[in-house]
């Protein structure tokens, strides 16, 4: 959104007619001999296998499936799904159903006369599933009718049970749900067998749904290619995604669309394929913003113009007519805008109270009887914390702030009627600026703030905004798969996810490196979203880092260039679409600025390889187009437009209107030569032998090629000339021989000559004396980092435990405490702390620089703080964000973390335990600073500290 954060028939007894499917197949397979479960990471239910098992029962055998026997007066949504999984185990087995096949029953409770049977005569138990919401059972059973020795028979609580039921099997099988939606390949499984026991699913979470948002240019201008617009044969291919990953909502594309008015088969073919509609936070009553644009009159102004908007919203609520709907209720301003200044929370309380009346007139029931809810979304939480209140049937859908990071949730244990819900992010218009292009959203962060969620009973509706929904695909799936069942999702169950996703794409064999990709690329997207990098992003003369960006990349390239060429060539759609294209399309984004970024830097020093750089950025520029038309031609030309998503050259929150390739400058040939030290300093920045061990100088011409030599002016400084570029410029590697360089603190020089020109670099060498403790982060150079995860205690109690969230955040991982739901806890004595062994260089004050993941405060003004101290020292509480500026909320977001510095005094020289205290539950450490002095900028800090041996 908008803006800122503010088969064959015979008669069955018992009435009704069911059909055994022998025409089609049910595509079931088997990644390997242990199937993958549904979801991937969970643990295996009624396993499936390609082996046979004792009273295992055959869904393919020998090339041959099951047929699939069902009620004909079941839902038609049931039945479409029904079908569905016929034609899956078709794929799968390359054959059809034998009429003498083994049979597949399948139907809703009280709609089908065969599971009906099944129950009465205590063969199928569906005590945890009748009555239930949307669930199901899977289950061999034996002699399920006269005639049949044993079927496998699925069960649905309703309808959307019975589709799930039907979509798992396949799914569990070896389908994936991306089949079209990502050309992911149907895999031929000649024996399938699904062992007894009974799968018994239902979902955590009530409604669980996306949002098809920012849909221009992309998702809108493939689907005006593909379907001719944003209409019903559209909407069925997303419908039946939105099943088979088990959710059942959606908000509607909406820019400039309107579900309802843009194509009326479209909502009926929704309640028909069991999909709950609705319409955005700032959409009311079952109408789209547009259709105000089309069709209403006078200002979109309650207090001006309600006569006129009553009508409106009518019209909407009739139009629903029966279809199943969750209704938004209130009002925003105009156009996903905030109401006029100074809007009173009784207007909006009338608002919601009349648009009830409307909701009740039209049914003939009860209001309550009609699901609402109202999104509190920016300024509308406001309104909620200023007092204004809805009825407790409606639900409140708090939301993030755009950018992931959850604003607020309800007090622990406090229920109800209509329950809370949460409105969720993978994509954004709006400040400080869009990300829409590429997937940027790791799961691990999506799983530490669901988590928060559903440990604070927010389970009645989670949402997330999609965008053009790819290349959404894996953190769709995994925040669908997360709703279905947290309890199912530890922390240690989130490495497992990408490797059974992979798996569930591409088969197992390479499975394990596909998600290191995945993994990989989602954490270096995170860490900045490309729309917010730029030149001078990256440093290019402090820790190395824009070189250690581009060798990060440059190794990702390499594993997806080797990954493309061993895998199976149709699976090369669905892995470019997936990995390949994503990992390409980022390195050579982040290549493109860096290159930008040395070309200016090169051109302030008026070296002439800064002209080279130029030509980089015109061909990296170029590569990018490049990139996109390769993707236009995947499959035929299948997915053209779903990359016309601009990217470069934004100067503002907004998207440019065209890529701009950035400006860069060039160089006029020079007499002369130049040398710029690591650091961009006169001198080089010191040696230290337990922490930079090396350093770089750099000569470069300004005209003609040079020819360069170096040496040192003493043996225990070593110099190691680089290649030369065509200019003759080379990077100088100096290093210390630390078995020879004198204890304690020295300087030696290098000398550079150049045409019988000699210049000189002065470079300082610390080598303590004394070895520092045995396991102890060591201060060097009057600076320490250290990963969170890479305490040397963590310490719990008081309820409270710790757990690592690997791959989280910007570097390595997060830490944090459980449950999020403990109240806060007095940082000292015996509390709960992270500790850190550190052997300092030298007793005196330094700064203590905590980074944290960019959580709000979601319990409402109740803090998100922790404490700090070192050895002996009083812990001081730290709020990990004091500053509720926008700005500063728009410099965490971008930056992905926060940072607070904190003066602390070390005692003496040696080893002291540094603590991160738990003050408030929520905080992710990533990691930490200390430093004696202000540090040489960068983005991502200093590289972590040498940590001693332990022995």
């Amino acid at each position: 959104m908008r803006g800122r954060w503010r088969g064959a028939e015979r008669r069955h007894d018992g009435g009704g007619v069911w059909a055994a499917a022998s025409a089609l197949a049910l595509a079931a397979g088997l990644v390997t001999a242990i199937a993958l479960p549904a979801p991937a990471w969970a643990a295996e239910p009624a396993a499936i296998s390609a082996a046979p098992s004792a009273e295992a029962f055959p869904l393919i055998a020998g090339g041959r499936p099951a047929r699939i026997a069902y009620d004909t007066t079941d839902f038609p949504g049931a039945i479409r799904a029904i079908h569905g999984l016929r034609s899956d185990l078709a794929a799968l087995s390359g054959a059809t159903a034998d009429k003498d096949a083994p049979l597949v029953i399948i139907g809703t409770i009280g709609k089908s006369a065969a599971i009906d049977a099944l129950i009465a005569s205590g063969k199928l138990d569906v005590s945890q599933v009748k009555g239930r919401w949307e669930a199901f059972v899977q289950q061999v059973v034996e002699n399920p009718q006269p005639g049949v020795a044993r079927a496998l028979v699925i069960a649905g609580s309703d309808k959307r049970g019975t589709i799930y039921g039907a979509y798992d099997l396949s799914e569990r099988a070896g389908v994936s749900p991306w089949t079209w939606w990502a050309d992911v390949p149907v895999p031929r499984r000649a024996n399938v067998y699904v062992a007894p026991g009974a799968n018994v699913q239902k979902p955590a979470v009530k409604y669980r749904g996306i949002f098809l948002n920012d849909e221009e240019p992309a998702l809108g201008s493939w689907a005006r290619a593909t379907f001719g617009g944003i209409n019903h044969a559209f909407y069925a291919r997303v419908f039946e995604l939105i099943l088979r990953l088990k959710g059942d909502f959606l908000w509607p594309a909406m820019w400039g669309k309107s579900l309802y008015d843009d194509d009326p088969l479209t909502a009926s073919l929704a309640d028909e394929m069991g999909v709950v509609l609705g319409t955005s936070h700032h959409e009311p009553m079952s109408r789209a913003h547009v259709e105000w644009e089309r069709h209403g009159q006078g200002r979109w102004d309650y207090a001006k113009n309600p006569e006129t908007l009553r009508r409106f919203w009518r019209d909407g609520v009739v139009r629903m007519g029966a279809n199943e709907s969750l209704v938004t209720v209130g009002m925003r301003g105009d156009g996903d805008e905030p109401m006029s200044e100074g809007t009173a929370t009784k207007l909006l309380e009338t608002i919601v109270t009349d648009q009830r009346k409307i909701i009740g007139e039209v049914t003939g029931k009860d209001p309550a009887a009609t699901p609402q809810v109202w999104a509190l979304y920016k300024e509308v939480q406001d309104y909620y914390d200023a007092g204004m209140r809805v009825p407790d049937d409606v639900t409140l859908l708090f939301a993030d702030d755009n950018w992931g990071n959850i604003r607020r949730l309800p007090e622990p244990g406090k229920t109800r009627p209509g329950g809370y819900g949460v409105y969720y992010h993978f994509d954004y218009v709006g400040g400080p600026r869009n990300y829409k292009w590429l997937n940027t959203n790791q799961i691990e962060r999506t799983w530490e703030q669901m988590k928060l969620a559903a440990d604070h009973g927010a389970d009645r509706l989670w949402i997330v905004n999609v965008g053009d929904l790819k290349p959404m695909e894996l953190p769709t799936e995994f925040f669908l798969d997360y709703a279905w069942n947290p309890a199912a999702m530890p922390v240690e169950a989130l490495p497992r996810y990408t490797t059974g996703w992979a798996a569930q794409q591409f088969g197992p064999e390479r499975a394990g490196q596909i998600a290191a990709v995945l993994d990989g690329y989602t954490k270096l997207n995170a860490r900045r979203k490309p729309e917010l990098i730029d030149a001078s992003t990256f440093s290019l003369v402090n820790f190395g880092e824009a070189e250690r960006v581009e060798a990060e990349w440059a190794a990702m390239e390499a594993r997806v260039d080797a990954l493309r060429a061993a895998i199976p060539k149709d699976q090369d759609s669905a892995f470019v679409q997936l990995a390949w294209f994503p990992v390409k399309a980022a390195a050579n984004y982040n290549r493109l600025q860096i290159a930008t970024g040395r070309n200016r830097l090169w051109a302030s020093q008026g070296r002439i390889a800064a002209n080279a750089q130029a030509d980089l950025v015109k061909t990296l520029f170029a590569r990018d187009a490049d990139l996109t038309r390769l993707h236009d031609a995947l499959n035929g030309g299948k997915w053209r437009h779903m990359m016309d998503q601009t990217h470069i050259g934004y100067t503002s929150w907004q998207q440019p209107a065209q890529n701009i390739i950035p400006a860069t400058q060039t160089v006029a040939a020079a007499s002369g030569w130049g040398v710029a030290v690591e650091g961009g300093g006169e001198a080089a920045p010191a040696l230290t032998r337990w922490g930079a061990d090396r350093r770089w100088i750099e000569v470069f011409s300004k005209g003609a090629p040079i020819a360069v030599t170096a040496v040192s002016d003493t043996p225990w400084l070593k110099v190691t000339t680089g290649p030369a570029n065509a200019s003759g410029d080379v990077r100088l590697d100096v290093v210390a021989d630390w078995k020879t360089a004198p204890k304690g603190q020295t300087t030696g020089l290098v000398k550079i000559s150049v045409g019988g020109e000699t210049r000189t670099v002065s470079i300082t060498a610390t080598n303590p004396a004394r070895k520092p403790a045995a396991g102890a982060f060591v201060e060097a150079g009057g600076v320490t980092a250290i990963e969170a995860e890479h305490h040397a205690a963590a310490r719990g109690g008081q309820g409270v435990t710790w757990a690592t969230i690997p791959n989280l955040g910007r570097t390595l991982s997060g830490v944090t405490s459980y449950p999020s739901t403990a109240p806060s806890s007095k940082p000292g004595g015996a509390a709960p702390a992270l500790e850190y062994l550190v052997d300092f260089e030298a007793a005196g004050a330094l700064d203590l620089t905590v980074l944290v993941s960019p959580t709000l405060d979601f319990r409402g003004g109740k803090g998100l703080a922790y404490a700090v101290s070192i050895g002996d020292g009083a812990p001081v509480v730290v709020n990990s964000q004091p500053d509720a500026s926008e700005a500063a909320w728009d410099k965490a977001v971008a930056d992905s973390v926060r940072a607070q510095t904190t003066r602390l005094n070390v005692p003496s020289a040696g080893p002291h335990r540094v603590r991160l205290w738990r003050v408030d539950p929520g905080v992710v450490f990533q990691r930490l600073v200390l430093s004696r002095g202000p540090l040489p900028a960068s983005y991502l800090g200093p590289p972590e500290s040498v940590r001693a041996p332990l022995k």
